[in-house]
């Protein structure tokens, strides 16, 4: 006679399973409706990929992978990943870190000896977090006339070595896609072997990953997909780039599959020892002790509260997007074959389905009398202003004075976007229940806001008298290669990039000015003698300064 409590534990199991199969297929239809959503049948499509606890559970193919031939995708098909390469240059230099090969310290001239420092301190870190100031040769203007020949490492360096620091290295962060060029340099010297050789002996055949490859120019890749960009007339064939220029910021291709045995081998240490990923896996600090959002070749996020790792890609003809919760242990990665076609927004709504937590909110009555609580001014910790507004029983928040999106509450304190799924807002509260500060949650993390008690600002800012304006007219360089104007008709303030349209500034400060078209912000600096020297520009989560030339 079988004993009751082992037939009791199979049944509890068989029910268990049962009910996480039903899950599965309800979430697996709620992927495709997303996804279907995403990429039409006879357009350039998509591969995506959900893991969970080590195992695949979503695996799907969408659209096109040849317009021309009439090829619809499957999931085998290469990509190119572009910028989700910055991972593999960064595991590779930590493992000849962890080999003694180098120190993160090392300056570039240990390994380049003839570059350029320009009375600075360039270290391998400083390249591996965006710090290091070079300017990202994607940026000069030439570089897309140049991008179908190819070139060595040495050619490409040859054309961003000489320019300007765009700032002191470790002072503030700025994407490069130079640092980690010269990074993939740097490997070869080291090692004698080419970038894309070391790659394949040291992560692709450890890892598994038997359909990656370095990119180069003649190889025959199977199931490769073709690339497209959005044109007047609809799908074109992506203009060619030659790998080299990509080089080891973006030249790898790969699969869906592969980038999960990617995750796979990174988190079980098979190719480099934990300590060493939990660095790389570490927000740098800036010489101010600000924290960035970036690691080593890793962006810091977050999915309704969980803690992710990830990073982007886009390249002439494709756009990718891999992230990870280690939390609950779940991987999400998107390939398209279209560089028109982001996918980072559904590779965030896949990752929130994934583990429970979907971008759905239903939203809750609010009477004026409560709304009118969460009005005022709030600023982050960079001064920039966002404002929170009431009109017709509707609460608006509004960054600066770009357009204002209506915010609706879908619990107590808790407000979601109507116009973006992926952003909501938290009040809090002081010990006497009055509201002093919002977090606003993004897929790129948590950012407060401290609530003031400056003066909601009117539509068109504040008066300036015309000498004060005055000050602030001349020519602005972000680049040598991009720059700006800012001029003055009467009592009113102009800028005007080169090629763009000319747009009015307002004041909201005598220093800090804002544009009604999108969320810029101007803040002008001065030195010890009150001349204006340069302008800080914050757009988004992003700053950049602006040298005065004239």
């Amino acid at each position: 006679m079988q004993n009751p409590a082992v037939i009791l534990a199979f049944l509890l199991s068989f029910n268990l399973a049962i009910a996480q199969q039903t899950d599965l297929v309800q979430l697996t239809g709620k992927f495709d409706k997303l996804l279907l959503a995403q990429f039409k049948p006879h357009e350039p499509g998509g591969v995506a990929l959900v893991a969970w606890n080590g195992r695949i559970i979503y695996e799907k193919a969408f659209g096109m992978a040849n317009l021309e031939l009439n090829v619809p995708m499957r999931t085998e098909h290469v990509f190119k990943i572009a910028s989700i390469t910055k991972q593999f240059t960064a595991v590779a230099i930590l493992q000849l870190l962890e080999e003694g090969k180098l120190d993160l310290q090392d300056e570039v001239t240990k390994f380049i000896p003839d570059y350029p420092m320009q009375g600075y301190k360039i270290t391998i870190e400083h390249l591996l977090t965006h710090t290091s100031g070079i300017l990202d040769f994607a940026k000069i203007r030439e570089t897309p006339n140049r991008m179908a020949g190819a070139l060595t490492p040495e050619q490409m360096i040859d054309i961003f070595k000489e320019r300007p620091l765009r700032f002191p290295p470790g002072t503030q962060w700025e994407y490069s896609n130079s640092g980690y060029f010269l990074l993939g340099y740097i490997i070869e010297r080291i090692t004698g072997k080419t970038y894309g050789k070391f790659l394949e002996e040291q992560i692709f055949k450890p890892a598994g990953m038997s359909r990656s490859f370095f990119g180069g120019e003649t190889q025959l890749v199977t199931n490769r997909a073709d690339g497209y960009t959005g044109g007047q007339q609809g799908f074109i064939n992506a203009p060619h780039i030659s790998m080299t220029h990509p080089y080891a910021a973006g030249a790898i291709l790969s699969t869906v599959e592969d980038l999960f045995k990617w995750n796979q081998a990174l988190h079980s240490y098979k190719l480099i020892r934990k300590e060493t990923l939990e660095k790389a896996l570490t927000r740098y600090t800036l010489a101010d002790g600000k924290k960035t959002r970036y690691g080593y070749g890793w962006r810091f996020g977050s999915i309704q509260d969980s803690p992710s790792f990830w990073h982007a890609g886009g390249i002439n003809g494709f756009t990718s997007m891999a992230m990870f919760l280690p939390e609950e242990d779940v991987f999400v990665v998107l390939l398209s074959n279209c560089d028109a076609n982001s996918p980072e927004e559904v590779t965030a709504k896949l990752a929130a389905l994934a583990i429970g937590k979907p971008y759905e909110y239903k939203p809750i009555p609010a009477e004026r009398g409560t709304l009118v609580q969460y009005t005022g001014v709030y600023e982050n910790e960079n001064g920039r202003q966002r404002v929170i507004t009431i009109s017709n029983d509707t609460l608006y928040s509004q960054l600066g004075m770009s357009p204002r999106s209506s915010i609706r509450a879908y619990e107590k304190d808790k407000f979601f976007f109507e116009d973006n799924a992926l952003l909501s807002l938290e009040f809090t509260r002081n010990g006497n229940g009055e509201i002093e500060r919002l977090i606003l949650k993004s897929r790129d993390g948590n950012e407060e806001w401290n609530k003031t008690s400056k003066l909601i600002p009117g539509p068109d800012g504040v008066k300036l008298d015309e000498t004060i304006l005055e000050r602030y007219v001349g020519r602005y360089e972000m680049t040598p290669d991009f720059a700006f104007s800012v001029t003055r008709k009467r009592d009113r303030l102009f800028v005007q990039a080169t090629g763009q349209d000319q747009l009015e500034m307002f004041a909201e400060s005598e220093t800090k000015f804002f544009l009604k078209v999108n969320d810029a912000q101007f803040e002008f600096v001065a030195d010890d003698s009150g001349r204006v020297t340069k302008v800080i520009v914050n757009q988004g989560r992003r700053q950049a300064e602006a040298r005065r030339r004239q």
